[in-house]
């Protein structure tokens, strides 16, 4: 295997491409404040003609992550659409008319269920768990939530996790997410479903919305910052994958400048690389 380079442009990789991928947290902001040269690379991309897709694990509707992005200065210019994890639970809800939820996440997300037939009950009489996030993730681990799974489990509750991502940055600390609660949860033996990168249906929601915005099919890049989810998600779909190196796999490439076949092992382990690195996304 050849050495896998760090680029330092994302021009040095576009030629050729039509459409982005993008992930969200991680890429273009870290829940604190947004990255201007990663909005700038975007945006760029996009005046040449490209079409940019979000595609996100926020347990929340598309419309409740743009409000998010607006707040933190994210320009409309910067991306075509959003596609997230929050938008294909509300699809699971739509799907299961009068289905009673016991929700796992904090007051924010209860836009997840917001104009669907479902209603939120005790986890005794709840049909469904929906899994957003952590009630208070500032203080909270996974093991808090033993009990409350136990208890589920003995109902043999369903748990739909609406975020995948086990851990997400929030400025310069890591954070867990729903998706270390839903791992617990099928360690325990429960039975989840996963919405959400890696898993292909936001992947072709994403890809549906781009060939129609693009007028057709093109080549597509996929950029995030995570093994388990981008990476793995884009070889999944046989999509190319640009690997961001500052979020939450920093500490695995700490003086690095390029790697070799044996430090490709060691982070990467035996899922297919990226196509090329990147430490934070330029133009």
């Amino acid at each position: 295997m050849t050495a896998l380079p760090f680029v330092r442009h994302l021009r040095d990789l576009a030629s050729g491409v039509d459409i982005i991928l993008s992930d969200i947290w991680g890429v273009i902001h870290n829940g604190l404040v947004a990255f201007p040269e990663a909005c700038d690379a975007l945006q760029t991309f996009r005046a040449d003609g490209g079409t940019v897709v979000l595609i996100t694990n926020a347990p929340r509707p598309a419309d409740s992550v743009k409000r998010q992005l607006e707040k933190l200065g994210v320009a409309d210019a910067t991306y075509d659409a959003i596609v997230s994890s929050g938008d294909l639970t509300r699809q699971f809800v739509a799907a299961h008319p009068g289905q009673s939820v016991f929700l796992i996440g904090p007051d924010r997300d209860h836009s997840i269920v917001r104009g669907l037939d479902a209603g939120f009950a005790p986890l005794a009489e709840a049909g469904t768990i929906i899994c957003t996030g952590l009630y208070d993730d500032e203080t909270e681990t996974p093991d808090d939530y033993r009990a409350v799974l136990a208890q589920a489990l003995a109902r043999r509750l369903p748990l739909i996790c609406a975020n995948p991502d086990i851990v997400v940055e929030r400025g310069d600390r890591l954070i867990y997410c729903a998706g270390a609660i839903a791992e617990l949860y099928h360690s325990l033996g429960g039975d989840v479903i996963f919405y959400g990168k890696p898993h292909r249906p936001i992947y072709d929601r994403a890809l549906g919305l781009a060939h129609d915005i693009h007028g057709g099919t093109g080549r597509v890049l996929a950029i995030g910052d995570s093994v388990r989810t981008d990476l793995a998600g884009a070889n999944a779909m046989g999509l190319d994958c640009l690997f961001l190196t500052r979020g939450i796999h920093a500490d695995e490439f700490k003086g690095l400048d390029q790697l070799d076949d044996d430090a490709v092992r060691r982070v990467f382990g035996e899922t297919r690389p990226p196509v090329a690195l990147m430490h934070e996304l330029r133009w």
